[in-house]
């Protein structure tokens, strides 16, 4: 099926395992460039490589920190240098830990929000104005 994504610049945060790795996979085996991050290196790195040699497609790998507003910001700025464009981004993280409601602490439950509702507009506002030029 061809969705229209070749040659598309696709951002996939934490795309090492899971859904994220998922998702990174079908972009690039629908033609697309795909930048993956996630904080921890050696899986990532895994993940790009071996999704590179199954689907032939360009792929930038790169370590990061999603609640990191300034490094978000600079990963989006090599990820548009190197592919000369971005028009999908998958703001992808996870959290709370799967335990007890009662038994998160309060520390958990604030990286939550910064993983999940931080990660998305630090995302957001670094990749906008890249899709907005190209509609």
């Amino acid at each position: 099926m061809d969705l229209g994504l070749k040659n598309r610049g696709v951002i996939v945060a934490a795309s090492s395992q899971g859904m994220g790795r998922a998702a990174a996979e079908l972009f690039a085996r629908e033609g697309a460039q795909v930048a993956m991050c996630a904080r921890t290196e050696k899986p990532l790195r895994e993940a790009a490589e071996k999704i590179r040699k199954d689907t032939g497609a360009e792929i930038y790998a790169e370590p990061l920190d999603v609640t990191d507003e300034s490094a978000v910001r600079r990963f989006v700025e090599t990820v548009a240098k190197q592919f000369g464009r971005i028009d999908v981004c998958v703001a992808n993280a996870a959290g709370p830990p799967a335990k007890n409601f009662l038994s998160i602490s309060s520390d958990e439950w604030r990286k939550a929000v910064e993983q999940n509702f931080l990660s998305v507009v630090y995302l957001s506002k670094a990749v906008i104005p890249y899709m907005k030029r190209h509609r």
